[in-house]
């Protein structure tokens, strides 16, 4: 498989000079895969980032497309990366999960949503996501009031145990609680790099990644609300049933890949009467659509090597009755 390079020049701070940036778009071929079968209507990529998935499907097609992102850095570089197709394009700012209107309003006929951080904001140490960066803040969107700081220095011990636990899966949850609420009883922590190394420092090593990974994950979940923005925009494609709508979904991680694949399952359900009731009642014909995809599909061993963060990526698709006019 060939893998498409997308280097973009970047601006990464008013201070800082402009800088060629690489972005891969993962599991690029599947996608496209899947959305070269749309033969009209409107593409909304609700997770448009750097405009990677975009820019191949624009090409690639004839559809139109709706260009979300609640990062607004990235999606002032997406218009200019993205001005070749003026005209077939329209671009919002918002949570992916706020996009009800769009679905009823712009004949939405297929939805592409990458869901996590982008290479970028890891990378990109002013954003506080990354193990080295000297600030602790890992919002998306900088209009959030919320941000890691507040949650690391003012959580109490059972709400981090919380998020450790239920975000994180992280195994010492008690434990890494515990530490960060004895640290700060004598400072403030103020960077990420603070955190990551105090984490590491009362954390087993059971693999490579970095110790804190998990307790990092847990955090930028709770700080973004990622989960229930997750579950938001699923239920919002579910009230808007769009015939023939075709819904990809990317995950990184078994939290969201979990609720995905619930949600889809659901989907296919004929019957959805309550467990308790002894003889459906419901007509037994509530089936909205179809699972394409037995298994989620990961990337190759080819795009890992390329793109060593695709390792983690699952892609589930799901298509929507066609209904008679």
């Amino acid at each position: 498989m060939m893998m498409r390079w997308s280097f973009c020049s970047l601006s990464v701070g008013a201070d800082m000079s402009i800088k060629e940036v690489p972005h891969i778009p993962v599991l690029l071929d599947e996608v496209l895969s899947f959305v070269q079968t749309i033969e009209n209507g409107c593409f909304l990529d609700a997770t448009t980032g750097f405009a990677n998935h975009s820019y191949e499907i624009l090409q690639g097609t004839s559809l139109d497309m709706l260009c979300n992102d609640k990062d607004m850095e990235a999606l002032e570089f997406s218009k200019k990366k993205l001005s070749p197709f003026e005209g077939r394009v329209k671009f919002t700012n918002k949570s992916f999960s706020k996009l009800e209107d769009e679905l009823i309003s712009l004949n939405i006929k297929g939805i592409l949503a990458d869901i996590g951080v982008s290479s970028y904001q890891l990378d990109n140490l002013d954003r506080g996501f990354g193990f080295e960066s000297e600030v602790l803040d890992m919002r998306m969107d900088k209009r959030s009031d919320l941000d890691a700081k507040f949650v690391v220095n003012n959580y109490s011990k059972e709400e981090l145990e919380r998020i450790f636990k239920e975000y994180g899966e992280v195994r010492d949850y008690k434990k890494i609680a515990n530490v960060i609420c004895d640290y700060r009883k004598d400072k403030e922590i103020e960077s990420s790099k603070e955190l990551a190394t105090l984490v590491a420092r009362h954390t087993r090593k059971f693999s490579k990644i970095n110790p804190a990974t998990l307790v990092f994950q847990a955090i930028r979940i709770e700080v973004n609300g990622e989960l229930e923005e997750l579950k938001s925009l699923l239920l919002n494609i579910e009230n808007a049933n769009i015939s023939g709508l075709k819904v990809l979904i990317i995950s990184f991680h078994s939290l969201e890949d979990r609720i995905v694949k619930q949600k889809f399952k659901e989907w296919t359900k004929k019957c959805i009467c309550s467990s308790e009731v002894m003889r459906c009642e419901c007509g037994n014909n509530n089936q909205k659509g179809k699972i394409l995809t037995k298994k989620p599909i990961t990337a190759s061993i080819e795009e890992i090597e390329e793109n060593p963060r695709s390792r983690s990526a699952k892609l589930r698709v799901f298509e929507f009755n066609t209904k008679e006019i």
